[in-house]
């Protein structure tokens, strides 16, 4: 068993622990510190938002009845799955995929969580230019994103060194 934490993809899963407790922590203090709607302004393009979002990326679903927030937790469980049981394959001699997937799986973590608890996710992150806003989002959706980032940055490395 100790195999499998020093040997495979599994030794990133602190980061999967890290992220979902720095994403619980941070929505803690967005609960108990600013008002539903409530925008606090921390730079001329960026805002504390406190905001739910019953859909997925970019409120998608938002409006679909109610039914989306099981439908969204099951998959963010049966992903997580799949991608813990990729990070397992991966080797001790791969960095990249086994932090991007370790990545991506706390931050679906994180949000299902949500879901459960509250039926919704909490956002409270949102950049701005003039009157373009980007959706909100928080530290589980930039978690998922920065690790889907490094599987891009993962895939172009590897096409590289096998045409290299």
């Amino acid at each position: 068993m100790l195999k499998l934490f020093t040997q495979t993809g599994w030794r990133f899963l602190w980061l999967s622990l890290l992220v979902l407790v720095a994403d619980q922590y941070t929505k803690f203090l967005i609960l108990e510190n600013i008002e539903l709607y409530q925008a606090i302004q921390i730079l001329p393009f960026f805002n504390l938002t406190h905001v739910y979002n019953y859909g997925a990326a970019f409120s998608f679903l938002h409006d679909a009845g109610g039914w989306q927030r099981w439908f969204l937790t099951v998959i963010a469980f049966l992903v997580s799955g799949l991608v813990l049981w990729w990070l397992k394959q991966t080797s001790k001699e791969q960095m990249i995929l086994p932090v991007a997937f370790s990545l991506i799986i706390g931050g679906a973590i994180g949000n299902a969580y949500d879901r459960l608890v509250h039926g919704y996710v909490i956002d409270f992150l949102v950049l701005y230019y003039q009157n373009w806003y980007w959706p909100a989002f928080n530290v589980a959706d930039s978690a998922i994103c920065l690790g889907a980032v490094l599987l891009i940055v993962d895939m172009f490395k590897n096409k590289e060194e096998k045409h290299g």
